[in-house]
């Protein structure tokens, strides 16, 4: 039997299908079936008469070992949806949450070391990157348990700085994986590379950008490591690319009491967005102990959103996720971790480059 083994990577499948004498279209039945959440066989009377002799007798280990690249360590059910503490195969853990109306939230990075002064995840510090395999057995995990249609690369990480790893994600899941590109929606604080990425792929998945703030050295205190792109630069760079695929771009803007909640950031954002294929998501600020941070109250955040309506800004008040089970992105795998483990992650990673905003952006 074929020994299975550190398939992080989608192309490590892909070679050790190869090694046992997968064809194109072997290949292509297995990773449709994986994603999918179906058993890799087809049925047996159907892999018998299609699958090689040494392929079809790996299908079992290869199974196992697919399962085990991630596993729910432990669920919290929420109003606005399950959270999921995922167990990797190593034993780190990530966040994925089952959203409404079909969607996931699937992390793409183990911790955060940028720091963002609003975001839990970055205190943990960076551990390492997920490969590609991982960030879609999120997915399969999920479909495992109810339908996806949708996935947001929102958790955990920061997609641009593990640009490789994700962008293989999508080509698979957008491809074999059966979900619509506009359905697949890659969110970042921005960074040139993605806009010179994406546009290329066979996938072309919809694009979230974290703005925050129209005011540039706001947006430097709030997010430090992000890439240093002035707000109507990336409002630009976003518009070129929403009319090249046809997808409105989905401005995020995590609403912070007495920080970016004024008179003056709703006319920066009428004038960054008027005549622009956007969307503005308001998302209230998602409480966290000790940030200094605090939720505007909903009064104040709909009519925040009535203005934007009444100037032409198409704009959503969403919910924060979690609130209820205190399970804003981060906060579960921090209760799940000794402080003192905490401490170790921090220095081990602190030299690395990311950003989590699942239920802060």
């Amino acid at each position: 039997m074929l020994a299975f083994a550190h398939l992080m990577r989608i192309d490590d499948i892909r070679q050790r299908l190869r090694g046992s004498g997968a064809k194109p279209c072997h290949e292509e039945r297995v990773l449709r079936a994986w994603t999918q959440a179906l058993p890799l066989d087809g049925g047996r009377c159907r892999s018998e008469d299609f699958f090689p002799a040494p392929l079809r007798a790996g299908l079992p280990a290869l199974a196992v070992e697919l399962a085990a690249l991630a596993q729910v360590r432990s669920e919290h059910p929420g109003e606005d949806g399950a959270r999921l503490l995922v167990e990797l195969a190593d034993g780190q853990t990530v966040e994925s949450v089952l959203l409404p109306r079909d969607g996931l939230c699937v992390s793409t990075q183990v911790g955060c070391a940028v720091g963002c002064a609003f975001c839990m995840t970055g205190r943990d510090g960076l551990l390492r990157q997920l490969g590609s395999a991982e960030i879609v057995a999120q997915v399969v995990l999920a479909r495992s348990r109810r339908v996806v249609r949708k996935v947001v690369f929102m958790g955990m990480g920061e997609p641009a700085h593990n640009l490789d790893n994700v962008l293989e994600a999508i080509a698979l899941l957008g491809t074999e994986g059966g979900i619509g590109h506009k359905n697949l929606v890659f969110s970042t604080v921005g960074d040139r590379r993605v806009f010179e990425r994406l546009p290329q792929g066979k996938v072309k998945p919809a694009l979230a950008l974290s703005l925050h703030t129209t005011r540039a050295a706001l947006r430097a205190k709030l997010m430090p490591r992000a890439p240093r792109i002035d707000p109507a630069e990336l409002v630009e760079l976003g518009e070129t690319y929403a009319r090249a695929t046809g997808y409105p771009i989905q401005y995020q803007w995590t609403l912070l009491a007495g920080v970016n909640d004024d008179d003056e950031e709703l006319d920066g954002i009428v004038r960054l967005l008027t005549g622009k294929y956007a969307v503005m998501n308001f998302i209230p600020y998602n409480s966290v102990a000790g940030t200094g941070f605090a939720r505007p109250s909903w009064e104040h955040a709909a009519a925040m959103a009535r203005h934007l309506h009444r100037r032409g800004i198409l704009t959503k008040l969403r919910h924060s996720a979690g609130q209820d089970v205190d399970g804003g992105c981060g906060q579960l795998r921090a209760r799940a971790i000794a402080p003192g483990e905490i401490g170790q992650l921090a220095e081990a990673t602190a030299d690395g480059v990311v950003l989590a905003r699942c239920g802060q952006a």
